[in-house]
């Protein structure tokens, strides 16, 4: 009986604080045009790539997980004029970066691999050393992921080409992977098979969370939806609160009975989503917590098209996010994902 007492005790502190900050610090707030979130999971919202102190660029660097996914982390790193190839240095083992990587991740390429990147109407032609070749044969898919997703966050680059000493790859030297042409993030990142059968499906790519320790972060995964879904932003959505499969490590903290009341509408690259009151994480306080809105922007902002995210609840514009910030504007993609310092 003590012990049920104390949580009863404990959940009225925890509602008090809440109404608190509601009510008594909302009106000296001022909230901005665009909202973005910085705390929780280390989502930071920036111009792009550019520098916030003197000589550091903010780049991401797709690394690879305990659980083997290959996860952005974004670091302040040196701002020098070829900052995708020094991306791609980033992700060399035993590289510049090698003392500074987040507990339970690793950089992808194999040690000693050198690299040089030309850029050419929005195509990076990487060539890679013979070191290269020395990868374990189980990281072979996560590697050309790795890579183009790293070099695709700068604006320049829409493709990927790989060579290796020179010569076109065509398949990838160790497990024989088939490389098609150029490499782009259409060709997702890992990748859920959860069909039997991909004629009449298309990808679509979602932000889960995972933990390592005591924190968490955003892991993009690439998944394929029956054709008969028509709209991707309801496709999203919809995975989005599916949630990933029972075998993975990843989670949602998305409700199971989350719905939209209308159908997604896209204006002026701002997507406007009218959800019942399920997307709140608790009937008793009316918010949206961080970790159900941010993956949402995560996840709808890789869409063609979409720079932001519009939230109503049942037609309501009054939405309010877990720290009384209002969201009554369009929310807009972070430009720093899983942030470390370097």
């Amino acid at each position: 009986m003590k012990f049920i007492r104390n949580i009863f005790i404990l959940a009225a502190m925890v509602f008090m604080l809440s109404a608190c900050s509601l009510i008594g610090g909302k009106e000296s707030i001022d909230p901005p045009q665009d909202v973005s979130y910085e705390e929780d999971l280390d989502v930071t919202k920036d111009d792009g790539a550019e520098t916030e102190k003197e000589g550091k660029v903010k780049t991401e660097l797709y690394l690879i997980d305990k659980d083997g996914y290959v996860v952005p982390q974004t670091f302040e790193l040196p701002n020098t004029e070829s900052v995708a190839k020094q991306a791609l240095d980033h992700l060399v083992k035993d590289g510049p970066i090698t003392d500074q990587l987040p507990n339970d991740f690793r950089a992808v390429l194999p040690a000693g691999t050198e690299t040089s990147v030309d850029i050419k109407d929005g195509v990076a032609t990487v060539n890679f050393s013979n070191e290269f070749t020395e990868y374990a044969p189980e990281d072979e898919l996560k590697i050309l992921q790795s890579v183009t997703w790293t070099l695709t966050q700068f604006d320049s680059i829409e493709k990927v080409n790989l060579k290796l000493n020179g010569k076109q790859l065509k398949e990838m030297p160790v497990n024989g992977t088939p490389i098609n042409g150029e490499l782009t993030r259409k060709n997702g990142i890992n990748i859920e098979t959860n069909v039997a059968d991909i004629t009449n499906t298309y990808p679509v790519t979602v932000y889960y969370l995972a933990q390592s320790n005591e924190k968490s972060y955003y892991v993009p995964v690439t998944k394929r939806v029956s054709n008969k879904v028509d709209n991707p932003v309801m496709a999203v959505v919809n995975e989005l609160i599916k949630g990933p499969n029972t075998s993975s490590t990843l989670y949602t903290l998305f409700m199971p009975d989350v719905q939209l009341v209308d159908e997604p509408k896209l204006d002026n690259g701002i997507v406007k989503l009218n959800f019942n009151e399920n997307i709140y994480g608790s009937y008793d306080q009316k918010l949206v917590s961080k970790q159900v809105l941010e993956p949402l922007v995560l996840s709808l902002t890789e869409q063609e098209g979409v720079e932001g995210v519009s939230i109503q609840v049942n037609g309501d514009t009054n939405v309010v996010n877990q720290d009384g910030q209002t969201l009554s504007e369009p929310v807009t993609r972070p430009a720093s994902v899983n942030t470390s310092s370097y």
